[in-house]
């Protein structure tokens, strides 16, 4: 005799079984239907702007393009191989603007695909060197800058130029020229002439400036900002020096450094090397003796350790991305303002857009955006720019472009000795400050920074204000 509750138990697995046998059919009959394609192709083949195909990364869905100088892309209408059944949006059909970024998407059956477009336009000089020594070419502001090495003769040098293709240059690469002034070089593509100013510079002597770093030596430095940073000092200044804070603690004499700077960009914390008691007494031995401190970027953070401020009065708003991190701004070129400070030595020639304001990063490159300032207004209990200086006993220099005022950020300060003791000590500590720019998470390279060369000035300017 079967029981009831086995009849009930029967039931109900026979009523499972139906339901899944639905479900499949069904899901049969769904993949049978032709309006649902999830199947069909949605990758571009080609992508041409005025007749140059794009490299496409089908992975990542970018598109990039490098263009001969002179290029108009304002208003182009691509050429572009879709597969069979696909449409693409923005219709490309219509004139478009590659002077920007711009998203496509790619839709075929049920599937879609996003792609970015970035077209590089190239510069119209690629290299100027003299006796070897490469020239910092300054895009933006037409300028071509030469640090050779103290006693050169400069009257009668001849440059070695590479110029784009359709590019051509008077006086032409290889023609001696006299670099006592400036000399004017004008580039030339179809009916677009531009003027370069060479400008070129010997190294500063007898100056004593030291590169400090974790690293061994200069040659062990891994982070590529710090390097090009140090590999920049080592150019301009014949007497710079690479120094340890290893070095520091085995007992280095600090005293024969005019200046020490500390440009530490390869992590957000102090790295506990520069922790250690015998490194912090020395630096701040050295600061008492009237030893001057440049610290760029994180490196600020170092500030409250040397007790050149009071505990708790660092920098308040530290962040910032590490590779395969980081970004493009591709709208905007980021500055600074030192509205009320145009007179103080740090800022002398360098290459303004407006009267106190100058870029230092420009749009289009990659970024990590490494940031150690101060933010005043809601942040600290600062309130504003006077009352930074009166808890800190620095001196705000810089903020951010927007800030006329200077009572929103702290971007750039000095921290003055007491006049018989204490050296001086300035701080850098803007994402705009980047000496390098990475290639993109797909290994894009990144476009050159025209306005490095303010970042160089602007160096320099400080190296030689704390000399004094």
């Amino acid at each position: 005799m079967i029981k009831a509750s086995t009849i009930c138990t029967y039931r109900y697995l026979a009523s499972l079984a139906f339901a899944m046998l639905f479900v499949l059919f069904s899901c049969e009959e769904d993949n049978e239907n032709p309006d649902f394609v999830l199947s069909a192709p949605v990758q571009i083949a080609s992508f041409q702007i005025n007749g140059v195909n794009g490299t496409i990364d089908q992975k990542s869905g970018a598109i990039v393009f490098s263009l001969p100088y002179n290029s108009n892309v304002s208003a182009v209408t691509p050429t572009v191989e879709l597969p069979a059944g696909a449409t693409i949006s923005p219709a490309i059909t219509t004139p478009t603007n590659f002077g920007q970024e711009v998203e496509y998407t790619v839709v075929n059956g049920n599937l879609y695909k996003k792609y970015k477009v970035r077209v590089q336009i190239l510069q119209p000089i690629l290299r100027f060197a003299l006796n070897g020594v490469e020239g910092a070419i300054d895009h933006a502001n037409k300028t071509i800058s030469v640090v050779l090495p103290s006693g050169t003769n400069v009257s009668a040098l001849t440059p070695e130029i590479e110029v784009s293709t359709g590019v051509s240059i008077n006086p032409a690469s290889g023609a001696p020229q006299d670099f006592s002034s400036p000399k004017v070089y004008t580039i030339t593509a179809g009916n677009r002439s531009e003027e370069y100013t060479v400008t070129v510079s010997l190294q500063t002597v007898g100056l004593n400036v030291a590169f400090l770093g974790v690293a061994a030596n200069r040659g062990a430095l891994t982070n590529p900002d710090e390097k090009a940073a140090a590999d920049w000092l080592f150019s301009k200044f014949s007497d710079a020096a690479y120094l340890s804070f290893d070095e520091i603690i085995g007992g280095r004499d600090l005293n024969q450094f005019d200046v020490i700077w500390w440009h530490h960009d390869a992590a957000m914390e102090l790295p506990g090397v520069a922790l250690e008691a015998k490194a912090v007494n020395a630096l701040k031995n050295y600061r008492a003796a009237g030893g001057n401190l440049l610290l760029t970027t994180f490196a600020a953070r170092y500030l409250e350790t040397l007790n050149v401020i009071p505990q708790g009065k660092g920098p308040n708003n530290v962040f910032g991305d590490f590779p395969p991190a980081g970004f493009v701004d591709q709208n905007s070129s980021w500055g600074i303002s030192f509205k009320g400070h145009e007179d103080h030595p740090i800022f002398a020639g360098l290459q303004t857009y407006e009267t106190g304001k100058a870029y230092l990063l420009e749009k289009g490159t990659f970024r990590l955006n490494h940031v150690a300032w101060w933010f005043l207004p809601e942040w600290g209990g600062y309130g504003n720019g006077a009352g930074w200086r009166q808890q800190t006993g620095g001196v705000n220099l810089a903020s951010e472009a927007w800030d006329d005022q200077l009572n929103g950020r702290v971007g750039i300060a000095e921290f003055p000795g007491n006049g018989t003791s204490d050296g001086n000590v300035v701080v850098i500590v803007f994402g705009a400050y980047d000496w390098f720019n990475e290639p993109d998470a797909n290994g894009t390279p990144s476009q050159a920074n025209a306005f490095r060369s303010n970042i160089e000035r602007l160096t320099e300017n400080s190296i030689k204000y704390l000399a004094e």
